[in-house]
């Protein structure tokens, strides 16, 4: 049989007695491989270096030319998801999720043949463009399939997929540095060869979640003691074409926006940040074990956070993300000043909870507000947010400081506007989700077959 026929969404329907419970694992082995996009950072330096491996010399690419490749792979996320959305609810989560595994592993290794031959176009088009259509579909194709086999606990369901993704940095980061070590030597930085190994062996780690993926037949209900009543019913089912006419898609994608504009901006920044804010307390490795803490919180939430949403609602949840959030945010500044360590990180890993908790919370609040159908699709499109909250909040991140030291503010204070705004945009986040409201019958979808 070829392996178009293999791929084949009729294939992947799974047969009578089949285990909802075998295809978590399979959501997340796809997620932990592209999760590797936040490991990305471990690369700049070795990057910057390629030319005079020891040290940049003339001709070496600046770090903040390197910064463009994550920001352009998650522009691609977001601009993939938006464009296959639609073809993933014909083709299939298997289909899809292969598409996913040879974009990512052949964009790592189009990438490292960029960095073997020094050309930058190379490397944005590797990892950016191409590994970017994978981070694109590998990313919605288990969600919305996993929301087809837990309508019980849909929250639950897709934090399980997406905490993979926030966990993929605790993988990629120190196999990456492996790597590099292993292959380095006085004339390379080790990074060409180790882009390409873990090419291969992300493209062969995601074809286990390629051929393990099963879809429910039918007509198929979850039975069983662990089930038990669905918290918040799916909504009506509106059409993928449809939903932009719509405001509470509208009022999502700002609120998806928002949270991730100001999580994404302070993450990028949380090592610098902390040693600043703490000069002579903090060295670069406890800075480094900071952003690990990090990593830990954000993959936390998104489940917890997720799972939470199913008793109390997506609404409940968004409102204390934002509420919460600007709370911290505007504290964060005096303590700094009051010189807390340990209230610093405790207020960072709630915040970074909630930003990954918004991740994984968003496809359930699709579902309840435009049904089952095309949600998919509709995350697909919704994720377009991601691709400009990707490049809006570590911009503003980064030129809000370079201001504030350019006034003769001290770098210790230099993040207090940064955080002030943040927490400016969260209250805007917060207004957002108090207005979202049902969808008008008008725009539910009605089968013509079924009224004829």
């Amino acid at each position: 049989m070829s392996i178009s026929g293999i791929l084949d969404r009729s294939r992947t329907i799974a047969p009578p007695g089949f285990s909802r419970w075998r295809v978590p694992p399979a959501a997340l082995a796809i997620h932990l491989a592209i999760g590797q996009a936040y490991a990305f950072s471990v690369f700049n330096l070795p990057l910057s270096r390629q030319l005079g491996v020891s040290q940049s010399v003339s001709g070496d690419w600046k770090l903040s030319t390197i910064g463009w490749v994550f920001s352009i792979a998650i522009v691609f996320l977001g601009l993939s998801a938006f464009t296959f959305g639609r073809w993933l609810e014909g083709a299939g989560p298997r289909k899809a999720m292969f598409a996913s595994a040879s974009c990512f592993g052949g964009g790592l290794i189009v990438g490292a043949a960029g960095v073997a031959t020094h050309q930058f176009w190379l490397l944005a088009l590797g990892y950016g463009v191409i590994g970017g259509i994978g981070l694109g579909l590998g990313y919605i194709a288990p969600v919305s399939t996993l929301m087809k086999w837990f309508p019980d606990r849909p929250g639950m369901a897709t934090g399980m997929a997406i905490m993979g993704f926030g966990g993929g940095a605790m993988i990629g980061s120190p196999l990456a540095v492996l790597l590099m070590d292993r292959f380095k030597d006085a004339t390379s930085t080790g990074v060409a060869p180790a882009m390409a190994t873990m090419g291969a062996l992300y493209f062969a780690f995601m074809l286990f979640g390629v051929f393990t993926v099963r879809l429910p037949a039918p007509g198929w209900t979850p039975s069983g003691g662990a089930v038990r009543a669905t918290p918040r019913p799916a909504g009506p089912d509106v059409h993928v074409e449809r939903v932009l006419h719509t405001p509470q898609f509208w009022l999502l994608w700002a609120v998806l926006c928002l949270n991730v504009t100001a999580g994404i901006g302070v993450l990028g920044a949380a090592s610098p940040m902390i040693q600043e804010m703490f000069a002579g307390r903090i060295t670069p490795a406890a800075a480094a074990g900071f952003v690990g803490v990090l990593s830990l919180a954000n993959m936390a939430g998104r489940f917890v956070w997720s799972s939470l949403s199913d008793a109390i609602g997506r609404t409940r949840t968004y409102g204390i993300f934002f509420a919460l959030g600007a709370a911290l945010y505007a504290t964060v500044p005096a303590i700094g000043h009051a010189g807390s360590v340990p209230l610093f990180v405790g207020a960072y890993c709630v915040i970074m909870s909630m930003y990954g908790g918004g991740f994984a919370t968003i496809p359930a609040y699709l579902r309840d507000l435009f049904g089952v159908m095309h949600v998919g699709a509709i995350h697909g499109r919704l994720l377009t947010a991601w691709s400009l909250a990707g490049v809006a909040g570590p911009a503003l991140v980064n030129y809000l400081r370079e201001w504030q030291l350019a006034r003769g503010v001290t770098p210790a204070d230099a993040y207090s506007t940064t955080l002030y705004v943040m927490a400016g945009l969260l209250v805007i986040g917060f207004v957002c989700n108090l207005a979202v409201r049902a969808v008008d019958a008008r725009h539910h979808f009605v089968d013509a077959a079924v009224t004829a």
